[in-house]
């Protein structure tokens, strides 16, 4: 009877865990989607202040170096949450490599 409970004590461990990450996921996911609302309106923003403000002439490094420097940051938050194989993950070359042998395979029939 006490192995049992035991069991049934583990299982509801591991659902409760399971649900404790996909938890901190949705909010890492949602964070970043968040930075990258933000980034938008804010530069957006600034793009549109400083043509304004300087009759069209938006072309300087100033009003490309937040964008710029605030994206690279936008970069790495991605990485993060995303992982490093944003693109180019195990699926993705588990695909390509079925494309190339099917390709392959078409080719000497």
């Amino acid at each position: 009877m006490k192995n049992r409970d035991y069991n049934y004590s583990s299982e509801e461990f591991k659902r409760e865990d399971a649900y404790l990450r996909a938890q901190k996921r949705l909010k890492e996911i949602k964070g970043f989607y968040w930075h990258a609302l933000w980034y938008v309106l804010v530069n957006v923003f600034i793009v549109v202040m400083i043509a304004v403000n300087t009759d069209g002439n938006i072309w300087h490094f100033g009003t490309f170096s937040t964008p710029l420097f605030w994206g690279i940051g936008l970069g790495f938050h991605a990485m993060g949450v995303f992982g490093k194989n944003i693109f180019f993950s195990k699926k993705w070359e588990k695909r390509k490599m079925n494309e190339f042998l099917d390709k392959d395979k078409k080719r000497w029939e």
